[in-house]
């Protein structure tokens, strides 16, 4: 992979990200850094699960791999948001 590619992957995985919190009701207790850090994470695992199914390769955008990842995303924003609230209450 490429430099521009890792740079785009990063960005589109803030991006990415930010939808997963937007996706999930209620209050998230985590940072915003470990929110953009899950965006970056699903939207690798994402596009790993599009290629690997063969739905990424597809003329413009990829939507079905975007759908993915932000669901990727909020899986991760939910999970982790209960973990990381629940370890701060009990302290």
């Amino acid at each position: 992979m490429a430099v521009g590619g890792i740079i785009s992957a990063i960005i589109v995985g803030l991006i990415i990200g930010a939808l997963g919190r937007l996706v999930v009701p209620g209050k998230q207790n985590i940072p915003i850094w470990l929110t953009l850090l899950i965006g970056v994470v699903a939207a690798l695992l994402g596009t790993a699960i599009a290629r690997g199914a063969g739905l990424a390769d597809t003329d413009g955008v990829d939507w079905i791999e975007v759908l993915i990842q932000v669901a990727l995303a909020a899986l991760a924003v939910a999970a982790v948001a209960g973990f990381y609230g629940r370890r701060h209450i009990t302290r």
